[in-house]
């Protein structure tokens, strides 16, 4: 455990992006297995231990330490594997400490009546940081900086082998990975990918700044709506159909409805979005269907899925990506029109000749579920990753309000001792009502002004969260820019914001000045008539 112990710091502890891929390679290569593969499958995501539960947790410290000393320690330091990680409290004639192979071994095959006598023997064995590392890992709750895309990038790294085989075969695979670092280490066969409607990585695209329009002609590409859905790879092979996210996951059995009405022979890219009757769905309603492995009926039927589909990867048997995106799209529109499929429709090409009529285009009406614009060179090849220079993705704007702080909890991590996460309201009537909540867009300097005005003005407290001043006469102002707005039966203002986050600390701004809700509810009406009009 001690060298997860240590990765896990590291990745922490680094913002570089470079030196997390470097400290992940060096792992792969020093551990052995199955230690490896059990981190590897820990920071992909792909581990999960049934019979460890954070309220198993909860119940082995409290057999060890006095109750109110550990709720003050889990109010202090906000998260439960670092309150238990440090507040253990070791007995005399431990085993020695278990390799992470070990561990992963043992809680596979543990009931839940064998995980609490295995983990609580472990946390004995361990140091502090070790067991912090043995908790996260058994609970599932590694919030490190890293995850499955780096961590594939990583074994390339380490290897010498492509990425792009890496991903075609990762979904063939299971842990600890034997076989996979058999292959990279020249010692064994390619692992056979899955066989039938594999998953093919996905290319991105830049942010379009102001800079680079001066450098590129807008003739040479292709512009299309940015859709505010998740983006998504339909494939369907020899009837077998699958739907992965942009970075691999199969969300197949979350979406049956979309899967049964697959019609195609091929692989597709393209948005996932939802209806809400004859409309086109908001975010918020599409979350409603995220994350589900078993989909509730009615939502199925509230909001059924599709996929608007704007390139091609595979026709049949043949591998498309090669071609220029300009015949790729051609293609693409043929498929769909033979699929005349209702669970698959094709995004629509925008006539613009210049970066005026582009323009245009970003800042005027648009129809509902549009972000910006997506722009592309009509001679690019379908490459993995990012290239420069051949897509584009020009966002709007962002919406702005000021709001005023209410509420403060602690982060995770290197910011539990920090409150990061902040909700903030407008005013209704002569009260604030919550509409949103921020963990991100401030600096570490703000961050700590933010800690120390919460701490500062505390009113009230409501388990980790902390209820701060804030009336007509004093509260912090924070400016909000955000992406979308949507009305939502869930906030009990009645609507819910797409991607909000810290802009400015309005220092200067009085609370009484703040946004009114009925700025949000004209933005919702003025999104729905733009959108009608479209």
């Amino acid at each position: 455990m001690r060298a997860f112990a240590d990765l896990l710091d590291r990745l922490i502890l680094t913002r570089s992006r470079n030196a997390k891929l470097d400290a992940l390679a060096r792992y792969f290569a020093a551990t052995p297995d199955p230690d490896r593969g059990a981190a590897l499958a820990a920071i992909a995501g792909d581990l999960t231990f049934n019979a460890a539960k954070p309220a198993l947790l909860r119940k082995l410290a409290a057999e060890r330490v006095d109750p109110d000393l550990f709720a003050l320690s889990y109010d202090y330091v906000g998260d439960l594997a670092e309150t238990v990680a440090l507040i253990w409290p070791t007995r005399p004639g431990a085993n020695r400490s278990p390799s992470l192979g070990e561990v992963y071994e043992a809680l596979t095959l543990a009931g839940k009546l064998d995980a609490p006598r295995l983990i609580e023997g472990w946390l004995d064995a361990l140091d502090a940081s070790e067991r912090w590392a043995l908790l996260k890992l058994v609970t599932g709750g590694l919030r490190i900086g890293a995850g499955a895309r780096l961590a594939k990038q990583a074994l390339a790294q380490w290897s010498d082998r492509p990425l792009t085989e890496i991903e075609e075969i990762w979904h063939g695979l299971e842990p600890p990975y034997r076989d996979l670092f058999a292959w990279l280490e020249s010692r064994g066969e390619k692992p056979a990918g899955r066989a039938r409607a594999p998953f093919r990585p996905v290319m991105l695209a830049h942010a379009l700044e102001e800079a680079d329009q001066e450098k590129l002609d807008a003739r040479d590409f292709a512009a299309e709506w940015k859709w505010d859905g998740v983006r998504v790879q339909a494939v369907s092979d020899q009837g077998v159909r699958r739907l992965y996210t942009r970075n691999g996951e199969d969300v197949s059995a979350a979406f049956p409805d979309l899967i049964d009405h697959l019609a195609i022979d091929g692989a597709v890219d393209g948005e996932l979005l939802v209806r809400d009757g004859e409309a086109l769905g908001s975010f918020n309603d599409l979350q409603q269907r995220l994350n589900r492995k078993r989909p509730d009926a009615k939502i199925v039927a509230r909001f059924p899925a599709f996929v608007r589909a704007y390139d091609i990867l595979a026709d049949r048997d043949q591998d498309v990506r090669a071609l220029p995106f300009r015949d790729r799209r051609a293609l693409l529109e043929m498929r769909i029109a033979e699929a005349r499929s209702p669970r698959l429709d094709l995004s629509p090409m925008l006539a613009a000749q210049d970066w005026d009529a582009l323009a245009a285009l970003r800042a005027g009406a648009a129809p509902a579920g549009v972000e910006g614009l997506m722009l592309k060179r009509w001679d690019s090849r379908y490459e993995i990753g990012r290239p420069r220079g051949l897509w584009w993705k020009w966002k709007r704007d962002p919406f702005r309000i000021d709001a005023v702080l209410m509420y403060a909890q602690r982060g995770h991590g290197k910011r539990s001792s920090l409150y990061s996460d902040f909700t903030f309201g407008v005013w209704r009537g002569a009260a604030l009502t919550p509409v949103g909540k921020a963990y991100f867009g401030f600096t570490d300097a703000e961050l700590a002004q933010l800690d120390k005005f919460v701490r500062d003005n505390e009113t009230e407290r409501f388990g980790p969260v902390r209820a701060v001043r804030a009336d007509a006469d004093f509260g912090l102002v924070l400016e909000i820019a955000f992406e979308g707005l949507a009305r939502s039966t869930r906030h009990k203002s009645g609507v819910a914001m797409r991607f909000p986050r810290i802009a400015r600390i309005r220092w200067d701004k009085p609370a009484a000045e703040a946004d009114r809700i009925e700025t949000l509810e004209a933005l919702l009406r003025s999104n729905k008539s733009s959108s009608e009009g479209a």
